[in-house]
């Protein structure tokens, strides 16, 4: 059995919290409310974590972004390895050079339409431009660059990767930690769950096999599956698929979001039991769903009125989340109840969904021309890089131990001079050390080339396998 499906038989591996010891936040102690724990991500963006600071981070300083991001791009940044991913081993004719590409600049300056003929063209204007974000499109019909000089209707967009967008704003309905751009240890755990039941998902029940996920950089993650089927899907088939995805149904102003019944579709099964692996330690202890009244009438909302009562009077009598969650479960399996063809495990169920399943922008991932960030692409307003995740080890992903630019730019500072004169004088180039493979971008950059390894391996057993049909033939 492979590791990734080792691991997700397993108990997940607790992700690690974050104390910082008394002193370094100006004197004050961690933070009382969430027990030491470090509750949001942006800079003492709340009171009661004043006296927290991520030993681990470099503290970003938005205002010295033009100047980190040109150093990025001249040293830092994986331009081969970028290259070699969306040239797809050159195998269709001018792939790369009909690919789109958009730039943000200072001052949220937008540059649509941009697009190369080579990696060593890309290098150039992106060490030119120092774009704040990139985002990637899709392969056109013509050079994105000349859209403008071809008959109107001609430039349409022909292939991309298949996309997921999800992000942790929209689970603010369900989130008691953090709200908004907020995230912390607590709610990360949405993303992990959202993770493997996707990705279980694209690999069992689609049969994808090239998957990368990414970390967006604030509070949310991508996937993109670069099959080469994959990429030439239509929009209709996209829609299919994320709607075969899709559980969470209805807007703000709609209360139960999950409807399910008896015949209980294998993907939903499956992704329960996922969600049964995190439920309690998430949602009962992290988050606390049942801790009074004003959480549990949310839950309420979610049941049927003729064991409202019976839940309501019950819940009074218990005193933690596991607790009146065991009730909730006796209740809803006694026979009285099961009758109610809205009762029995399935009410169960769509709690759990509600509260943990994941939720997906459908407009990103049904358009062929719908742009998303970049991998390696920086987040303006974290700092922090758009890193691929090694989804071997999901449950052990932490956000915030992710590099900002400012620590991997502090990184190269470092370097003693003694090495740099050692480098410079070797005469082959080939035993010089990547300016990134110093810092700790490298990681992540072994784990993106591992991807590509895999994209490979599949590019040339098809290849293989196509010429000895033609032989055979």
């Amino acid at each position: 059995m492979p590791s990734s499906e080792k691991s997700e038989s397993a108990a997940p591996a607790r992700l690690a919290r974050t104390t910082i010891p008394r002193g370094l936040g100006g004197g004050v102690g961690p933070c009382v409310r969430n027990r030491g724990v470090l509750c949001c991500s942006r800079q003492f963006s709340c009171q009661s974590c004043l006296g927290l600071v991520p030993y681990f981070m470099e503290l970003f300083d938005p205002a010295e972004l033009p100047e980190l991001l040109k150093l990025y791009y001249r040293r830092l940044f994986p331009y081969a390895q970028y290259y070699r991913w969306l040239n797809y081993g050159g195998v269709t004719k001018n792939y790369f050079q009909h690919r789109e590409f958009s730039f943000t600049l200072k001052d949220d300056i937008y540059i649509r339409y941009q697009s190369f003929n080579n990696q060593s063209d890309l290098e150039k204007e992106m060490q030119k431009m120092n774009p704040y974000k990139i985002d990637i499109g899709a392969v056109y019909s013509h050079r994105p660059s000349q859209h403008n000089t071809v008959k109107l209707g001609a430039f349409q967009a022909q292939e991309k990767e298949l996309v997921f967008d999800i992000d942790m704003t929209d689970y603010d309905d369900v989130r008691r930690c953090c709200s908004s751009a907020d995230i912390c240890s607590k709610c990360w755990t949405l993303m992990t769950m959202a993770m493997r039941i996707i990705d279980r998902a694209l690999k069992e029940d689609f049969g994808f096999k090239h998957r990368l996920w990414v970390y967006s950089g604030r509070r949310g993650v991508h996937c993109w599956v670069c099959d080469e089927s994959v990429r030439k899907l239509s929009s209709a088939v996209r829609s299919g698929i994320v709607e075969y995805l899709s559980l969470i149904k209805g807007g703000h102003d709609v209360k139960k979001k999950v409807h399910l019944n008896e015949k209980v579709h294998p993907f939903v099964r499956k992704s329960i039991n996922i969600i049964k692996k995190y439920f309690e330690e998430y949602a009962l202890v992290d988050q606390d769903i049942l801790e009074n009244q004003e959480n549990w009438d949310k839950i309420l909302a979610l049941v049927p009125e003729t064991v409202h009562d019976e839940l309501q009077k019950g819940f009074q009598r218990f005193h933690s989340s596991p607790q009146r969650w065991e009730y909730l479960r006796k209740v809803a399996s006694a026979p009285q109840n099961t009758k109610n063809d809205k009762c029995g495990p399935w009410l169960e169920w769509e709690i759990m969904l509600q509260y943990c399943f994941p939720r997906l922008d459908i407009n990103v991932s049904k358009g062929v021309n719908h742009l998303l960030k970049s991998p390696f692409s920086v987040h303006p307003k974290t700092g922090r890089i758009s890193v691929p995740i090694d989804f071997q080890k999901v449950d052990q992903f932490d956000p915030f131990v992710v590099p900002t630019i400012s620590a991997i730019c502090r990184e190269l500072d470092v370097v003693s001079t003694t090495e740099k004169e050692k480098e410079e004088n070797e005469t082959d180039s080939r035993h010089r050390v990547r300016d990134y493979k110093r810092t700790s971008l490298a990681p992540y950059v072994k784990v993106f080339e591992q991807f590509l390894e895999n994209l490979d391996k599949s590019r040339k057993g098809a290849l293989l396998k196509k010429s000895d049909l033609q032989k055979d033939f």
